[in-house]
């Protein structure tokens, strides 16, 4: 009998240890996701993007709405937002609907 259980031990040691190896494989391929870049709002910024939607909208010659203008401008939504904003404020906008184009 004496044998018999060890031989048992011996095997459940063996899977235990297999088991071990397989969740340490899994813990190092885990994928990380990129940390999502923050909006930096200040004066220099708010022109930067002023001027990525301006260019936008003059390249496309016609209204857009946000979405269209931050993929044409290679820009987020927010820094869209950003710079319509001062565009808006300076007077550069026309608001049409939805859209939005050079005034």
């Amino acid at each position: 009998m004496i044998m018999a259980e060890k031989k048992a031990t011996t095997k459940k040691a063996a899977t235990e240890a297999k088991e071990t190896k397989v969740a340490a494989a899994k813990k190092t391929t885990t994928v990380k996701k990129a940390a999502k870049a923050e909006l930096v709002v200040n004066a220099e910024n708010a022109g930067f993007k002023a001027g990525d939607v301006y260019q936008a909208l003059a390249a496309a010659g016609k209204a857009l709405n946000v979405k269209e203008i931050a993929k044409a401008a290679k820009i987020s939504e927010e820094e869209t937002l950003l710079g319509l904003g001062w565009l808006f404020k300076e007077g550069k906008l026309a608001n049409d609907a939805e859209k939005v184009t050079l005034a």
